[in-house]
């Protein structure tokens, strides 16, 4: 007859060397434990000669006795409770992190912060890399997948006339005759941009596309389109475009290590948005394009600060009068027109006179 009637915990033990179970509770026995199916002892022993696995989350116990045999619970509590009043013995560390939610927000913290240094510093470094050892076909498949996808979702067939186009053609010639890549290393495309209104973008391979809003947008002002395109030939030149892909699979890639497997939809979310994200720059990105395009108007013979005047005709139509854009890491148009103007009497001031 056993020392005490009273179950510590009900479970199942397994034979020595066996997988089959039979249903048994746990009891004490003077000093010890004892597995009982109904009237019948089916294992014993002092509680120093038996092994009781720590507590993690709601993984059942194992309490394995001296011959091989196995008593296997999920009252942990039950375990838990025995083991602090016979033992001393506290619960698992694991269990503990688990069970003491402070800590857990100390890891999750951790996390953001890990995840955050990573964002800051290794991810421009792996950009700059992959920049550095892109075969020269990657931006022409980069830049083609890019339009076709803005194609079937935002952008439609220009409706601008024919002359229109071929006069903004033969301007476009001129800045890219005076470029880095010359004639052949860009392609003008015209778009009707819907919801995207004004503007105009460059990809990876040189393609340059123009919305039909923002040429008349310009109302007539030519030279305001140009400086525009400009602007654009400058971020192919410093190949921002290509950064910005590779910063926004990396940033996708950073998602996915975080948040685990997040179902191919999310994934198709996330890699469309990058694409179409990809198109944005950073502050220094555009502060940079627009000093490119103020260096190729002059050399081509146009007027230097024509960018400025796109950027008064744009606040005018947006109402942006702030120093500072919403987005921090953009400048305001108010700021921008300024330096274009700075930076066209920097040059001109450079021109040893005549």
């Amino acid at each position: 007859m056993l020392a005490s009637e009273e179950s510590i915990a009900v479970g199942e033990w397994y034979q020595p060397n066996s997988s089959r179970s039979i249903p048994a509770r746990l009891r004490e026995d003077g000093d010890g434990l004892a597995v009982a199916a109904g009237d019948s002892i089916l294992a014993m022993a002092v509680w120093e000669k038996i092994e009781v696995s720590p507590r993690v989350g709601s993984i059942p116990r194992r309490l394995t006795f001296p011959d091989g045999s196995v008593f296997e619970t999920r009252d942990n509590d039950g375990i838990d409770v025995w083991l602090r009043q016979h033992k001393g013995v506290r619960t698992g560390f694991i269990h503990g992190l688990e069970a003491f939610r402070p800590r857990l927000v100390a890891f999750a913290v951790a996390v953001i912060l890990f995840a955050g240094l990573i964002y800051r510093f290794a991810v421009p470094a792996l950009v700059e890399v992959a920049v550095l050892v892109t075969p020269s076909f990657v931006p022409e498949m980069i830049g083609s997948g890019v339009l076709a996808s803005l194609d079937r979702t935002v952008l439609s067939p220009s409706h601008l006339p024919e002359e229109k186009k071929q006069a903004i053609e033969a301007g476009f010639e001129r800045l890219a005759a005076v470029s880095e890549g010359g004639k052949g290393g860009y392609k003008l495309e015209f778009r009707d941009g819907g919801p995207i209104g004004p503007n105009a973008f460059a990809l990876p391979d040189g393609s340059l596309i123009v919305t039909d809003d923002l040429v008349k947008l310009a109302d007539g002002d030519q030279e305001m389109v140009l400086s525009v395109l400009g602007h654009e030939i400058g971020h192919v030149e410093h190949q921002h475009s290509l950064r910005q892909l590779y910063r926004s699979a990396g940033i996708v890639g950073l998602t996915l290590l975080i948040a685990g497997d997040v179902g191919s939809a999310v994934q198709d979310i996330l890699t469309q948005g990058g694409a179409i994200l990809a198109l944005s720059y950073s502050r220094d990105a555009e502060a940079e394009a627009d000093r490119r395009s103020v260096e190729i108007m002059r050399a081509a013979g146009y007027d230097a600060t024509a960018l400025a005047r796109f950027f008064t005709r744009l606040e005018a139509v947006t109402g942006d009068h702030s120093e500072t854009s919403m987005l921090s890491t953009h400048p305001g148009t108010p700021a921008r027109r300024q330096d274009v103007i700075d930076y066209a009497h920097e040059l001109e001031s450079r021109t040893p006179a005549k």
